[in-house]
């Protein structure tokens, strides 16, 4: 593979960021969150809502979760912020765009979005082609995730004794064990008030029976993709593992949770899966 072939998006990171763009666009408002400038950045063409991933009805509960876990994640920032945090780092940033949508939020942090160095160059020239500045406050740190992603980080002017906020959604099922438990033991190093919020993808098993096939597709495109799911964890396990890291407390937040925060008295019924689900954790 050539280095210029490499600077590619994830699909997987494109296919979040049209997931949430679908969200404003086939689904009436209040919108849990706003997000299209993912779409530009990923430009997938005009017929991307006719890809069969992007299905308006087979794709809600998807779609719902997709849209719950940014909100859930970026007001976990906004309240950390106000607290006096100053450090929000993004591990798999993807096509995060929470720098470009919150800079009244963000522009008071010291952001640091992390991901594989040719996706990340590929955002970064996105970036410059739609007219986003990377200002100085927002670090794009390439990195690998099995090799010393932290290293990267502390280069890059992370503080870690200094509270921080560590996002790390729709990363784990990529990774071995060993690699989250050696990934969370790092994390809970940083200074005590430092606040881990992580997804996790549940077995098959224990996704509702209507989107198994829809999970079993999933996994079998991220294998094809050469990006297969590595790790599956019940909540209670993820939890264990997480408190196991050494983390002070660690809580699990339910599809259920997500549903009353974002979307109670929508006339339409849309509601977040539990196939992928979140744990917040503190130092």
């Amino acid at each position: 593979m050539t280095a210029r072939a490499a600077v590619l998006p994830d699909h997987t990171a494109v296919r979040v960021a049209l997931w949430r763009a679908l969200h404003v666009q086939a689904d009436p408002p209040p919108h849990v969150i706003e997000d299209e400038i993912g779409l530009r950045l990923a430009d997938p063409g005009d017929d991307w809502r006719s890809r069969p991933d992007m299905d308006e009805r087979d794709t809600r509960p998807v779609r719902a979760s997709i849209a719950a876990r940014a909100r859930f994640v970026e007001d976990l920032v906004a309240e950390q912020a106000a607290r006096g945090v100053e450090q929000y780092v993004v591990l798999g940033a993807g096509l995060d765009t929470f720098a470009q949508r919150r800079p009244e939020i963000a522009s008071r942090l010291r952001v640091f979005e992390t991901d594989r160095p040719g996706p990340q160059e590929w955002k970064r020239r996105r970036l410059a082609a739609l007219g986003h500045e990377v200002p100085d406050w927002l670090r794009l740190v390439p990195v690998d995730f099995e090799g010393d992603w932290w290293g990267r980080l502390l280069a890059a002017g992370l503080d870690p004794s200094r509270p921080a906020v560590v996002a790390c959604t729709g990363v784990t099922m990529y990774l071995t064990r060993d690699a989250i438990t050696a990934s969370f033991r790092q994390v809970a190093t940083l200074a005590p008030g430092s606040t881990l919020v992580t997804t996790f993808l549940r077995p098959a098993e224990d996704v509702e029976p209507g989107l198994r096939p829809f999970q079993e597709a999933a996994e079998r495109g991220a294998r094809a993709s050469g990006t297969p799911f590595l790790s599956h964890f019940t909540p209670q396990r993820m939890v264990a593992l997480i408190r196991e890291a050494g983390f002070r407390d660690a809580r699990h937040v339910p599809a259920e949770e997500l549903t009353r925060r974002y979307f109670t008295g929508r006339p339409d019924g849309l509601r977040p899966s539990r196939a992928e689900e979140l744990v917040v954790a503190t130092t």
